[in-house]
């Protein structure tokens, strides 16, 4: 095997491999990369064994063939070489020797024969189905962030993906929040069951894909599929009985007050930088403002007032603020509007006017 590649193009691939592959298999075929080169083309491919990636670039091919190296090595050569042209090729030691064109420079990676590279599962083109680039990467903003890393409740390991009347529904929770979105595909999309998509593979299309054009998406069995731009993502599913989020879904509620998102974003950054290990943060409202206010029993209090839009009793809460900072960060418009029945109960928060998405977030006990 014999190519030339230039250094700018193929590193920002193997950076993608490398954030694939898992750091626990050091040293083994699953730490490696697979390169290989045929008719102009270099195919590139990395896998956990639960998430896969695959990808292509033109290249200069001298000798077609296909080996695997180390795919941590491999990128740090690359990053320490300048940009230009640079020669990669096998030799018959199982060696994989990287020579940049422009100067005297010769690395030497030890490989291992790409017969003994995991398979990566592939979808027919027939199970493909095609869903807008930048809506499933707000969708995703809207709800990753929410997915439990209580590894106990596996079942709330991931965001949960089902089709409503030919609308994607994405959720999220891990049973203290929920993150809920619906696109609005004009019941386009086929039948396919609920699955729950790991939040690695979700990160990976947020990062990559343009948000131009559309994405292809497949769902088998275990596996899901994303095909973008010049990217093939895959990942296994989670298994197992996502909650009944619908249950937890206020049909109503009593009271609202709308406030502007980035002054509430700031006032709880502020005011956060005073709470116990908790967390935990108290909103008191009362007609037309609201109070945010943390106490860290060693340090001191911290308390800053907004105004805001409510009508209703005077009312004391105590929410996580990481609760409510994160969904803040990717809500859009000027203002939110936070609804509630109880200070125990469910708080809503929406974007101003009202979109297809909302956060839903339990109060914490006061004391």
């Amino acid at each position: 095997m014999k190519f030339t590649c230039e250094r700018d193009v193929i590193v920002r691939e193997i950076s993608v491999a490398q954030e694939i592959i898992s750091s626990r298999n050091v040293l083994s075929i699953l730490s490696n990369v697979l390169l290989l080169v045929d008719d102009n083309t270099l195919t590139i491919r990395a896998t956990d064994l639960k998430v896969s990636f695959e990808t292509q670039i033109p290249v200069e091919v001298q000798e077609a063939g296909s080996t695997t190296v180390f795919c941590d090595k491999l990128l740090g050569i690359l990053r320490s070489l300048p940009s230009g042209d640079i020669e990669f090729e096998t030799s018959q030691s199982e060696t994989f020797v990287i020579r940049p064109l422009f100067r005297k420079i010769d690395f030497q990676l030890k490989s291992i024969s790409s017969d003994k590279f995991p398979e990566i599962q592939h979808a027919g083109d027939d199970q493909f189905f095609e869903f807008s680039q930048s809506q499933l990467i707000e969708m995703i903003s809207q709800t990753v962030f929410a997915v439990s890393d209580d590894e106990t409740r596996y079942f709330m390991n991931g965001v949960y993906f089902e089709n409503i009347d030919g609308d994607m529904v994405m959720v999220a929770t891990d049973g203290r929040r929920l993150s809920y979105i619906r696109s609005d595909s004009d019941g386009e999309l086929p039948d396919f069951p609920g699955i729950i998509v790991p939040p690695k593979i979700l990160s990976m299309i947020r990062k990559l894909a343009s948000g131009e054009g559309n994405i292809r998406i497949a769902v088998s069995e275990k596996t899901v599929f994303f095909h973008f731009d010049n990217q093939k993502l895959s990942s296994s599913l989670i298994e197992g009985q996502f909650p009944n989020y619908q249950r937890v879904i206020p049909d109503e509620q009593k009271y609202s007050f709308q406030v502007d998102r980035s002054e509430l974003s700031e006032a709880l950054r502020r005011v956060s930088l005073l709470v116990e290990k908790s967390r935990r943060i108290y909103l008191k409202l009362s007609d037309g403002s609201i109070v945010i206010s943390s106490e860290q029993s060693e340090v001191g209090v911290a308390r800053e007032e907004l105004e805001c839009s409510y009508e209703g009793p005077e009312t004391l809460m105590a929410l996580n603020f990481v609760y409510l900072t994160e969904p803040l960060k990717v809500m859009q418009g000027e203002q939110i509007e936070l609804q509630f029945t109880e200070p125990t109960k469910a708080m809503t928060l929406y974007s101003v006017p009202k979109t297809s998405y909302f956060h839903i977030v339990m109060p914490m006990q006061l004391d």
